[in-house]
């Protein structure tokens, strides 16, 4: 099980036409039953998009003027949910209906069914009587025999759960476990985290196995903690969080990545299938110069961290973090990577050599060798930016205002600048990706010998398409000698430094 099987369900709050503005993530107990429950403020939904929404291959989802939807296969929720626990029923309102819906894989079991089938009940908000339909009988009598809810009392008092008039409230029970009996999330080390267990099921069967160097067990303290902490992989699941998440009773303190860096730079790249062009962030990690590599988003959406680019494959660029929202690209449906193309191997080719290009440039600025990269990073970011905790804005504080001491519930009246004490104000504006150009590439030119100017320019000069695409296959093509399958590979690159851990990566994919 896997963090991305979990933030599906975040994914779905945050959609366009649903849009919550909270999501609270908990473990609860039901009739001895250990469950995990998703409850958002969101707009809800009628019965007949409840209905689409547990049936396989169908969205409703719009794009949206500046807020494109995430998923687009329509199958995210329901291979999420089923990956964590064999059964989920979901409440919902709308401000005229509450509906209950079922999918479960013990309910299609035990009637021995031969399609899935998905029972759901409509029922008025006002009165709370159930509204009768063709199947509205049959799929309560379902739903109050197979699931943790022998009454229609007990049914809709879930409905309560939900703040206010709107919203979704999801639970999944008889959650996924090891061969050893214990369940593959860990509830117990952190009271308000969900963590990866230390043993997993993957883990038993490559007993034995010869596992190659880089994908040895990196210990939890040398692995980034997102590959273990639901909690730290909420805090940057999206690179500009408009939702407060609520994880066990406490708020996930999320951050502007590409804000959070010290040292920042910027770049640009142009993919060939658009003319337009997408800025690069490049930034010295401030919390551990061990994690290292580039943060690829795709319509505000997280998809693959950490990924090693250019010198970082050889252990250079120590501490170097590059953020990057790759809208040309196309996600694999598990949202943990991007489809095969040669526009994806471009990209990374280009990440790699603008990676390196900021790397040298900031060796040249301190006149360091790579061994000292660790001095690069400093103890805070270059900037300072806070989220309100009303109106949901991002403010960028003067940079003498120390983050450490700012309170734990910040609102936009707290600000020292009279021009954003107002949650009416608008937030700053930044320049257009357009309007972008790289803000050391002259610098280091500057600072570079001549020679190695020459040098660089005759070898990009010589450099063919044929030799980049054989530099791009590099790291596909070790995986193949390895004997990795392509699944394999594809859960190797998105999960690092946990590569015989799949759960973790598939917990990423419900939220």
């Amino acid at each position: 099980m896997e963090f991305p099987s979990t933030t599906r369900s975040v994914d779905n709050a945050s959609d366009p036409g649903v849009t919550a503005k909270l999501l609270c993530i908990d473990v609860v107990e039901i009739k001895g039953e250990l469950c995990l429950a998703f409850t958002d403020n969101g707009a809800g939904m009628t019965p007949h998009k409840l209905h689409r929404m547990l049936s396989f291959g169908f969205t409703d989802k719009a794009v949206k003027k500046n807020h494109p939807s995430i998923g687009v296969y329509g199958n995210g929720f329901k291979s999420g949910s089923m990956r964590l626990g064999k059964d989920a029923i979901v409440f919902t309102k709308n401000g005229g209906a509450l509906s209950v819906g079922l999918l479960s894989q013990t309910y299609l079991e035990r009637v021995h069914a031969q399609a899935v089938v998905v029972p759901v009940i409509p029922f008025n908000q006002q009165n709370k009587k159930m509204i009768v339909t063709e199947d509205s009988g049959s799929s309560l009598e379902a739903i109050l025999k197979h699931t943790l809810f022998n009454t229609e009392e007990e049914l809709l008092a879930q409905f309560d759960a939900i703040p206010g008039k709107k919203g979704t409230r999801i639970l999944i029970w008889n959650i996924r476990r090891n061969k050893d009996g214990k369940t593959e999330l860990d509830f117990d080390t952190d009271k308000h985290d969900i963590r990866i267990s230390d043993f997993g099921p993957e883990e038993s069967e490559n007993a034995g196995r010869k596992v190659p160097p880089r994908l040895e067990k990196v210990p939890e303290s040398f692995a980034p903690e997102t590959e273990y902490s639901l909690r730290a992989y909420c805090s940057i699941l999206y690179l500009k969080p408009r939702m407060q998440i609520v994880l066990r009773q406490k708020k996930v303190k999320t951050q502007l990545i590409s804000k959070s860096l010290a040292s920042i730079e910027y770049d640009v790249y142009r993919p060939t299938s658009t003319n337009k062009r997408v800025k690069i962030t490049f930034g010295f990690n401030c919390k551990n110069n061990s994690h290292s590599g580039i943060m690829m988003y795709h319509n505000n959406r997280l998809i693959k961290c950490y990924e090693k680019v250019g010198c970082q494959m050889k252990g250079d660029g120590m501490g170097v973090i590059g953020v990057i929202e790759c809208n040309f690209l196309k996600p694999a449906h598990n949202k943990q990577d991007f489809e095969e193309s040669k526009e994806y191997r471009r990209t990374i080719t280009a990440l790699g050599q603008k990676l390196n290009t900021y790397w040298k440039a900031k060796m040249a600025e301190v006149k360091l060798g790579s061994s000292s990269a660790a001095n690069m990073i400093v103890g805070r970011p270059d900037q300072t930016w806070v989220q309100c905790e009303e109106c949901l804005k991002w403010r960028k504080l003067p940079d003498k205002v120390d983050p450490a001491s700012l309170p734990e519930k910040w609102f936009c009246h707290l600000h020292p600048h009279p021009k954003y004490k107002s949650c009416s104000a608008p937030e700053e504006q930044e320049p257009s990706d357009e309007e972008m150009s790289p803000s050391y590439d002259r610098k280091f030119r500057k600072q570079e010998p001549i020679s190695e100017r020459k040098r660089r320019r005759s070898s990009s000069s010589s450099s063919s398409l044929e030799n980049l695409e054989h530099q791009e296959h590099c790291l596909s093509d070790t995986a193949a000698q390895d004997g990795f399958s392509g699944q394999l590979w594809t859960l190797q690159r998105a999960i690092r430094y946990y590569p015989l851990r799949p759960s973790f990566a598939l917990l990423r994919i419900t939220v």
